[in-house]
């Protein structure tokens, strides 16, 4: 009995260790990105509003946000792009690059602090799309967000 007991218990817990580790995670946008001609604001859901209290204290934002158009099982698929989509420079692997196709397709964008009016951030610019879901937001921090010597390779610098 005490055979099965364990046995039965090791098996649970192997098996929750693979549903976590497959692990499904859901994430939920916080707003949205709005353009509008030379207009580019955050749509914060308005659930969210009290979580901007202090964001206008600094003058940058790193956004989070979802490449929804990108997002179809053969886009996911995609490993290997030649950056910047120009097939002059030596193909890398997306993790090598700012690609829009990746596994999760996850954009980050540092972007200038206009005014923050309730649950609206209005933004100088963003490589994001009109409506393009924003799933976090997290304010830009010079001592810890850059790093002077930083090295790149050379496709990056054209």
């Amino acid at each position: 009995m005490l055979l099965k007991i364990t046995l039965f218990l090791m098996i649970s817990i192997l098996i929750t260790c693979l549903t976590i580790r497959a692990g499904v995670y859901e994430i939920y946008p916080i707003g949205f990105i709005n353009r509008q001609g030379d207009l580019t604001t955050i749509e914060i859901d308005q659930h969210y509003e009290d979580a901007l209290l202090g964001l206008d204290e600094f003058s940058h934002v790193l956004v989070c946000y979802w490449f929804h158009e990108n997002d179809t099982p053969d886009q996911r698929e995609v490993l290997t792009v030649y950056p910047r989509g120009n097939p002059q420079n030596t193909l890398h692997g997306v993790f090598a690059t700012r690609s829009p196709v990746r596994p999760n397709l996850i954009g980050i964008s540092i972007c200038e602090i206009l005014s923050i009016e309730d649950n609206y951030i209005r933004i100088d610019t963003i490589d994001a799309f009109d409506g393009s879901p924003v799933i976090d937001l997290k304010p830009y921090i010079p001592t810890m967000d850059s790093i002077t010597d930083a090295q790149v390779p050379g496709w990056v610098l054209n």
